[in-house]
C-alpha cells in the first residue's frame, strides 16, 4: 500500500523552522521525505493533502488508563484507542490497575489481542509489580515480559515496602525491564484529596503534603542505584521530587520521569471550590511554586517526557462530590492543544521542544522505534492544525468519559488526522 502526505509542514530542529515537505509511505513505513516544491508521482497512491498544516511524528503517551478489563463503563480498549487517535496519539501504554489486575500473562495477551483487533493505535501494556497490586508478593516478571508487557508498575498505589521494591528492581534489572513507580506514601495521604496548600487551608481541609510523593522518590532512587535498574517516576508534581530526580541524574543513577499537562498548567489555587470533582486528581494539583519547579524540571531535562495520565470516570462517579468521587481526569483529547496554547503560542517553548517531549523522548526512554519522521521508520504520523482555535467541548470526546476541568477553554493546535503504520485511523 502506498500513501502520500502532500504539502505538510515538518519541524526542522537544525533550522528551528517549519519546512514544506511531501512524505511517502509504503507498506507502513516512511519511504521518502522530499521538499514540497518537488514534483512527485502519486499515481495509484492514497493521497492526504495536509494543506500546510503541521505534520508531526505520532504522539506517544506512556501513561494512560483504559479501564479494560473490569471497568468498561468508564472506558475500554477500543474507546480509549479512539480517544487517543483523536488526540493525535499513535502509541499509548496502559496501566495495570484493572479488574482483574494485569498481573498474569493471560491478561497481558487479552490487552494486546483486543488492541490489535481494533486496528487503531498501538497499545503497550504494563504489568503489575505485585499480585493484585497488594504489595505482598511479586508477580511472575519473566512470563509477563514474554507475554508482551513493557515494564512493571503498581500504578494507582505506591509500593509501600522498601524490600519489596528493591526485590522488584533487582528482578526487573535481570530481565532488562524498567520499573515505573507511582510514588505515594499511604501513611501521609489518608483522608485527604487536595494538596497541602492555599486551597486546603482556605477550606479547612486536611492536605496531602508534598513529602507523600517525594519520600518514595528519594527511597526509590537509592534502590535504583543499588540495583542498576531503569527507574521511571510517574506523574511528578512536587518541587522536592524534581530536586531529588535532578540530583539522582547528576550522580549517574538511571532514572527518568514524566509530567502531566495539568501539573504544568494548573495549581491548587485554580480549583474553583468544593462542588466540582473534575478537579480531583492524583497526584493533586500542587502549589504555584511546585508548578514552577516541574516546569523548570521539564525544560532542563530533569523530567524527560509528557504523559496524560488519562483517567476516565463516569459522570455518576464524579457526581458523588469531592470526598467520594474517584481521583482522575481524562487527557488524551486535550493534551497537545493545552500545551501548544499555553507554552508555544506564548513563546515560552519552541514547537520543536513540545514535539520532542511528546515523540522522540518517550521513544528514547522506553526504547521504541517510533517517535520520529525518518525514512525506514514506522509511518506513525499526526497532522495538526496549529492555527485553528476552538473551545474544549467534553460532549464531543470519543472517550466514554468527559471528566475534565478544561471544558470551555479556548485552545489552538488541534489534531486533524492520525496515521498508524500508514493507515488513517482518525480524521477530523
Amino acid at each position: 500500500m502506498s500513501l502520500w502526505i502532500l504539502n505538510g509542514k515538518v519541524w526542522n530542529e537544525s533550522s528551528a523552522n517549519l519546512e514544506g515537505k511531501h512524505i511517502q509511505v509504503v507498506d507502513g513505513k516512511i519511504s521518502a521525505i522530499v521538499d514540497a516544491n518537488e514534483t512527485v508521482n502519486i499515481e495509484g497512491a492514497e493521497v492526504v493533502d495536509a494543506q500546510g498544516k503541521l505534520v508531526s511524528p505520532g504522539f506517544i503517551d506512556m501513561h494512560v488508563h483504559l479501564r479494560d478489563p473490569g471497568f468498561t463503563h468508564k472506558e475500554d480498549i477500543i474507546t480509549g484507542s479512539r480517544s487517543a487517535a483523536k488526540g493525535g496519539f499513535t502509541t499509548i501504554a496502559c496501566m495495570p490497575n484493572t479488574r482483574p489486575v494485569t498481573d498474569t500473562a493471560e491478561t497481558v495477551r487479552y490487552i494486546i489481542d483486543k488492541s490489535e483487533e481494533a486496528q487503531l493505535v498501538k497499545v503497550l501494556p504494563y504489568a503489575s509489580i505485585t499480585k493484585n497490586e497488594l504489595g505482598r508478593e511479586l508477580t511472575d516478571f519473566a512470563s509477563l515480559k514474554e507475554a508482551g508487557a513493557i515494564g512493571f508498575t503498581d500504578d494507582g498505589v505506591g509500593v509501600q515496602n522498601a524490600q519489596m521494591m528493591k526485590d522488584a528492581m533487582a528482578l526487573a534489572k535481570s530481565l532488562d525491564m524498567p520499573v515505573i513507580a507511582h510514588c505515594e506514601d499511604d501513611s501521609l495521604v489518608v483522608g485527604a484529596w487536595a494538596s497541602e496548600g492555599e486551597f486546603s487551608r482556605k477550606h479547612g481541609l486536611k492536605g496531602i503534603p508534598n513529602e507523600s510523593e517525594a519520600i518514595h522518590v528519594g527511597r526509590d532512587v537509592l534502590l535504583a542505584e543499588a540495583t542498576g535498574v531503569h527507574y521511571h517516576v510517574c506523574h511528578v508534581s512536587t518541587e522536592q521530587s524534581v530536586r531529588l530526580i535532578r540530583l539522582a541524574k547528576q550522580v549517574g543513577i538511571k532514572v527518568t520521569a514524566e509530567v502531566c499537562p495539568h501539573h504544568l498548567i494548573l495549581s491548587d489555587e485554580n480549583i474553583p471550590g468544593l462542588d466540582d470533582a473534575n478537579w480531583k486528581m492524583n497526584p493533586p494539583l500542587r502549589t504555584p511554586r511546585d508548578v514552577a519547579a516541574v516546569l523548570e524540571g521539564l525544560e532542563d531535562g530533569t523530567i524527560d517526557i509528557i504523559v496524560t495520565d488519562h483517567a476516565p470516570h463516569s459522570a455518576e462517579e464524579k457526581a458523588k462530590g469531592v470526598d467520594l468521587a474517584p481521583f482522575g481526569i481524562v487527557g488524551l483529547e486535550t493534551a497537545f492543544p493545552l500545551l501548544y496554547t499555553h507554552f508555544v503560542e506564548t513563546g515560552r517553548w519552541t514547537l520543536g521542544f513540545l514535539l520532542k517531549r511528546m515523540t522522540q523522548d518517550p521513544a528514547r526512554v522506553f526504547r521504541l522505534e517510533e517517535g520520529s519522521l525518518e525514512v525506514g521508520k514506522p509511518a506513525d504520523i499526526t497532522i495538526v492544525d496549529i492555527e485553528n482555535e476552538q473551545a474544549v467541548d467534553p460532549s464531543t470526546f470519543l472517550s466514554k468519559s468527559n471528566n475534565t476541568p478544561f471544558g470551555g477553554w479556548k485552545l489552538k493546535g488541534w489534531p486533524v488526522a492520525t496515521i498508524v503504520n500508514g493507515n488513517i485511523v482518525w480524521t477530523e
